[in-house]
């Protein structure tokens, strides 16, 4: 399947993306959005990427706030490690929240705030590309809780040092769900939960920010082979299908 991608126009879903010509063309060329150390024609399955995920307050990134953060990091096609950390939100849980969840204002009383968790999280952030299933949720948070703590989102850190992929606000992170929606489009439910189910993916504990980083990390290796295997043909692809499911979801919402 994956010698297929590599040498046709078209996904095995049958919509049309751009040929060898304009791979040639682009092959070297970086895209708007790629993080920082990484080439262009890099075979990003096998680079060392960070699968974030945050629970949350609620869904509005501008008033609520992160509770908790899960990573899991990936080399070449494997887990190498993940972890979560508890965040302070410096707002009541509301029951909403906790009944999704199920992390309370006892379990986070004595956690750090963000501007103190984030500290130890960077390091699992550095020098990774950056993941998110439904990543315009992860990363409006990620960015909206960076500015509010006065660290920079893009340009150097206050060390000298590049900033982490992950923080940087004009980045564009490998999305999962976008890669679901189109390549099991004619599937009913592209929740991480059901595509996991789908793929034979194991989700212990959904809405628990490893577990769910975890799963979202292996969907995305189990959909590579339908995938363009080079990072810059990666993100320039999955921008297209971004803009276009957002249309459809906008047309079907409009016909409600």
């Amino acid at each position: 399947m994956r010698g297929s991608t590599d040498v046709c126009g078209c996904f095995p879903t049958g919509r049309h993306y751009p040929g060898i010509a304009d791979r040639m063309r682009g092959a070297s060329a970086r895209v708007a959005g790629m993080a920082h150390g990484f080439a262009p024609d890099a075979i990003w399955s096998e680079e060392s990427f960070v699968v974030l995920d945050l629970e949350t307050t609620g869904l509005d990134a501008q008033t609520d706030r992160i509770i908790e953060i899960g990573a899991a990091c990936f080399r070449g096609g494997q887990l190498e490690t993940s972890k979560f950390w508890l965040v302070h939100p410096g707002i009541p849980i509301p029951p909403e929240s906790t009944e999704i969840t199920g992390i309370t204002d006892e379990m986070v009383k004595d956690a750090p705030p963000f501007e103190e968790a984030i500290r130890e999280v960077t390091s699992f952030l550095e020098g990774r590309i950056p993941v998110a299933y439904n990543h315009f949720f992860d990363s409006r948070f990620l960015w909206a809780e960076t500015r509010r703590a006065g660290l920079p989102t893009r340009g150097p850190s206050a060390e000298g040092r590049e900033i982490a992929p992950a923080f940087s606000d004009d980045g564009v992170w490998i999305d999962p769900l976008v890669w679901a929606r189109e390549l099991q489009k004619n599937e009913k439910g592209h929740k991480l939960v059901d595509v996991c189910a789908r793929l034979g993916v194991p989700l212990e504990s959904a809405h628990r920010a490893s577990h769910d980083a975890e799963a979202a990390g292996r969907v995305l290796l189990a959909l590579a082979p339908q995938m363009p295997r080079r990072y810059a043909e990666l993100l320039r692809v999955q921008q297209r299908y971004a803009a276009t499911q957002d249309l459809d979801m906008a047309g079907w919402r409009s016909k409600r």
